[in-house]
């Protein structure tokens, strides 16, 4: 098998199976919901635990491979997503065990992604072609496995437990793959330093925090949003199929952002960053007006709207990165901008404790998610004057560290 498949399709498929994992215990929640008991602030809280665990191993992962190598690092955790969709088999009777492994689960994505991400690129070589690929094997991932869970977790038998199971026999296949991976970090090429670094090259300080920063933010605000306030608000009326309409929610919105691609290709980096922001808040508005009107087919709609918007948003951000980036700290620039994408899972939490759910029901989600819409268009539209353009344009920022010798 080894033979027959080229370096970047192993890896490729490593990265899409482990985030094919990351996602299946999305609509399964409602499933949990109802077995534990969980409150719509557990809810959206089980939920946004996993960016806890995976923020700070985003951080400490990519430096580490700067210095040690991105075999090393990725491959035993790529075997641990495997251990963790096991240990999700009791989650169903303890709501502590759900929370730790969200947690667990966010930690081992944590390292896969940043390190994973700056690995396939280095095997690529194109910054294009590796924001696309990427980005295929990450939404695709994150797409299908909802869609898939969500039809088991409606339909089949065990729901809590043949999900997962069904997880653990593809990251068989990736980790079968791993070895024909060559390390494409030599020693001559490895940071020496500290173990915590954002990796932001001097000189790029302003465009990361004022261009990239934001856009990163919005990544993941647009689909987290999608996959647990959308179903708590448009679903009431469809109770008996709320666990798969949850999947099918989760499905469209990461799968469109894979075929949004040829879109922030044709605008550019600098444009599709602003655009997906403005694309968001669109979503999350006629999100509201379906709210208001029991309208649940706009899930649909609205779900197609926050895909483009994160699919712009990613593919925008890895450009940048990938631009930004220093050869000796590409691992650690990625791990912050993916640390910073990922503290968007935790704007439903969020939502829900600003809007007091807890107490009043889904209709408190109405106002902060107006408020959201607001702020996330004002940025959009901020983000596209040609000052904030001119910060990441490649000509204007240059990275000032070299490699070594």
């Amino acid at each position: 098998m080894r033979r027959r498949v080229g370096p970047v399709a192993a890896l490729w498929t490593a990265i899409f199976v482990v985030a094919y994992g990351t996602n299946v215990p999305t609509p399964l929640l409602l499933v949990y919901r109802d077995s534990l008991g969980l409150t719509p602030d557990q809810l959206t809280g089980a939920f946004g635990v996993y960016a806890a665990g995976l923020v700070p191993a985003l951080l400490l992962a990519g430096p580490a491979s700067d210095r040690f190598g991105r075999r090393p690092v990725v491959v035993p955790f790529v075997l641990l997503a495997a251990a963790t969709s096991l240990l999700f088999l009791g989650a169903g009777s303890a709501t502590w065990l759900l929370f730790v492994c969200r947690f667990l689960q966010g930690a081992v994505s944590g390292v896969v992604f940043s390190v994973g991400t700056a690995w396939l690129g280095e095997l690529i070589g194109e910054p294009g072609r590796s924001a696309r690929l990427t980005t295929a094997a990450l939404g695709g991932g994150w797409a299908i496995g909802p869609l898939v869970s969500g039809l088991l977790g409606q339909w089949a038998p065990a729901p809590t437990a043949l999900p997962y199971l069904l997880h653990v026999a593809l990251m068989v296949v990736g980790l079968a793959l791993l070895p024909g991976v060559p390390e494409t970090l030599g020693p001559h090429e490895r940071r020496r330093g500290a173990l915590i670094a954002l990796g932001v090259p001097t000189g790029a300080g302003r465009a990361f925090v004022l261009v990239v920063l934001p856009i990163a933010l919005g990544v993941f605000t647009f689909p987290s949003t999608a996959v647990t306030v959308l179903p708590l608000l448009l679903t009431p009326t469809l109770p008996e199929l709320a666990v798969a309409i949850t999947g099918l929610v989760a499905g469209v919105t990461l799968l469109t952002g894979v075929f949004a691609q040829p879109i922030g290709r044709r605008l550019g980096a600098v444009r599709s960053g602003p655009a997906g922001l403005l694309v968001g808040a669109v979503g999350i508005a006629l999100s509201l007006l379906g709210a208001g009107h029991e309208a649940w087919p706009l899930l649909v709609p609205v779900a197609l709207l926050l895909g483009v918007a994160y699919g712009l948003c990613l593919a925008a951000g890895l450009v940048m990165v990938a631009q930004l980036a220093s050869p000796t700290a590409r691992g650690a620039l990625t791990g912050t901008f993916y640390a910073c994408a990922y503290l968007g899972f935790g704007v439903p939490l969020v939502l829900s404790v600003l809007g007091g759910t807890a107490r009043r029901g889904v209709e408190g989600f109405a106002t902060p998610l107006a408020w959201l819409a607001g702020v996330v268009a004002v940025v959009a539209l901020a983000l596209a004057l040609p000052a904030a353009r001119r910060l990441v344009t490649p000509r204007e920022v240059t990275p000032v560290e070299r490699p070594p010798g």
